[in-house]
């Protein structure tokens, strides 16, 4: 599938309603997506839909208007954005558990959520000395960027949320007056889980970045801002910046994790194979085959064809880390 000819326009999108056959939904949204040119990643659980897509701008009109039509989708949550080229290989359409892993079963945000704000009140939220800031996000993702003040979970994966929280609660929230918990992702879907938790878990005062930093990042002047960084995105452009620009940073294909240029200064770095974070993670045998497919993808790209990998099951995903992290 070639790229589209003008801007790649890319969507994130969710929303979450009750789908009583998701089986049933895949195929013709995989074969509208075919018919519109559109690459990306779609994910379908009970619970609602969430992925991100990119295209032509006709293309992505037509595919939302479709994704609208199913059932409960009419207020899909979408922040666009633009690239340069389509940030994905091919079209995925997943069927999970759920459209957003936290493993807690009971958990609904149709039923109880946090307190939405605005962009352009975030910034008096967590410059309030009551508020407590949380990022809600993994590890790898807070490392390439985060708000000035917020507190790192240092989690590896989104499930791994509810047990750091309830670790850390008396130490967080102490005793004496509640305080004001405000927290953020990258386009507001962890949040919708995160704060329905929290408030779950008897803490009343829960807000969250309605859009997450994706909308921040969109709208807020840059010489306003309280974003410190860049912003990890689920595609092959890494990260994103105010306007959201195309980051700095580029992709470790042996780990999936963004890559800065000093990370390639390093001696651990090798192209294609290893970063500093997973070069003792790996055995010489996973690197050895990292440097063929390597091998494998510059030969295809020098001889004008797309590297069979990429298109019939490439081991590494168009998403850096799945969208239900």
């Amino acid at each position: 599938m070639n790229s589209p000819p003008g801007p790649v326009r890319v969507a994130a999108l969710y929303c979450f309603t009750r789908f009583e056959d998701c089986a049933a939904l895949r195929e013709p949204l995989l074969a509208r997506c075919r018919d519109y040119a559109i690459r990306g990643t779609l994910l379908l659980a009970p619970e609602g839909i969430n992925g991100t897509i990119a295209g032509t701008s006709a293309g992505i009109d037509a595919m939302l208007a479709h994704i609208r039509a199913l059932p409960g989708c009419g207020e899909l949550d979408v922040k666009f954005s633009t690239a340069s080229e389509v940030p994905f290989h091919r079209m995925k359409v997943r069927l999970k558990r759920e459209i957003v892993t936290m493993g807690q079963p009971d958990i609904d945000p149709r039923q109880s959520v946090g307190t939405y704000v605005e962009p352009d009140d975030w910034n008096e939220l967590i410059s309030d000395p009551e508020t407590i800031v949380i990022d809600t996000r993994n590890d790898y993702e807070v490392a390439v960027g985060t708000f000035a003040g917020a507190i790192d979970p240092k989690t590896t994966s989104f499930r791994d949320f509810p047990a750091w929280f309830r670790a850390e609660r008396e130490r967080l929230l102490g005793e004496g007056k509640p305080p004001k918990v405000a927290m953020f992702c990258t386009g507001g879907i962890r949040c919708e889980k995160s704060t329905a938790f929290l408030r779950q878990e008897g803490v009343e005062e829960v807000f969250h970045l309605k859009g997450g930093i994706l909308k921040y990042l969109e709208t807020m002047p840059e010489e306003e801002s309280l974003w410190r960084g860049e912003c990890f995105v689920f595609d092959r452009r890494v990260t994103v910046g105010h306007g959201l620009s195309e980051g700095s940073y580029g992709l470790c294909h042996g780990c999936r994790r963004p890559v800065s240029e000093a990370d390639r200064q390093s001696p651990l770095f090798e192209e294609g194979v290893a970063c500093p974070a997973c070069h003792s993670e790996r055995s010489e045998e996973q690197r050895a085959s990292y440097r063929e497919r390597s091998r494998q993808e510059a030969l295809a790209a020098e001889r004008g064809h797309a590297h069979v990998g990429a298109i019939f099951g490439d081991p590494l995903p168009d998403l850096a880390r799945e969208t239900d992290d």
